[in-house]
């Protein structure tokens, strides 16, 4: 297993593991590390990914020197490997939404997690972290994402999802594959405010998209985000509509 690792902003870091036997083309499972006086990791991965991705991550610093760790939901993808991270990184802490805490991280982190509020700012030293609750978005009531401000990076765990092992980095098109792969596996759960909880995020107008399976995005993240909002309003008024017959 071979976690690869590539800088999609500055000091930003994407480390790649792609799994060829997830899906009928296999998918990559990404973690990024924001590399800032007070390092932050966005995603865990499962426990069973922890041994390549933290070795490749300590190719870039000493894990610890690593001061938070956070992702946007419960799933194992996202979380599976808190515990592993929190021993290699023993001055780290784990952060998450209010509800998350409440429902998960209170009983369940090793340490005392730090409930963050919706726009709530990290200041890492050099870079600055706001959380952004977006229930249901991707999925999970929990569901929370992260914007890097100086960067303009939005970590946008299972949005724009999409399979294969394509380039670390694209300014091409992300939202047809992105819709391919909905269509296909159907992970989101689509609610009246999906779109425009999208459209939140396109509202930050980011340069860069972190992308949690697939390729992240370079370039005007607005019109990516908006695409998508629309496909998901799509998506609930087809539901929505009275069938025929």
């Amino acid at each position: 297993m071979e976690t690869k690792v590539d800088e999609i902003a500055e000091r930003i870091y994407r480390l790649s593991t792609f799994l060829p036997a997830v899906g009928p083309r296999g998918l990559t499972f990404n973690q990024f590390l924001v590399d800032a006086e007070q390092p932050l990791l966005f995603h865990c991965g499962q426990r069973a990914l922890f041994p390549a991705v933290s070795q490749t991550a300590a190719r870039i610093m000493d894990l610890r020197r690593l001061r938070w760790i956070t992702f946007s939901h419960v799933e194992a993808d996202e979380c599976g490997a808190l515990d592993e991270w929190m021993a290699a990184a023993p001055a780290a802490t784990v952060t998450h939404g209010a509800i998350g805490c409440a429902i998960w991280l209170n009983d369940q982190a090793p340490r005392p997690p730090r409930a963050l509020a919706d726009n709530e700012v990290l200041d890492l030293g050099g870079r600055r972290v706001r959380r952004l609750d977006t229930p249901h978005v991707p999925h999970c009531w929990d569901a929370g994402l992260l914007y890097e401000e100086t960067t303009g990076t939005l970590f946008c765990s299972d949005l724009l999802t999409h399979v294969g092992d394509p380039p670390a980095l694209t300014e091409g098109d992300v939202v047809g594959p992105a819709v391919a792969a909905e269509r296909q596996f159907g992970f989101t759960g689509v609610t009246p405010a999906t779109g425009d909880t999208i459209r939140r995020l396109a509202g930050l107008r980011p340069r860069t998209l972190a992308v949690m399976h697939g390729s992240s995005f370079s370039g005007d993240g607005a019109p990516v985000l908006e695409a998508l909002a629309g496909f998901y309003d799509g998506l609930l008024q087809k539901a929505a509509a009275p069938s025929r017959g």
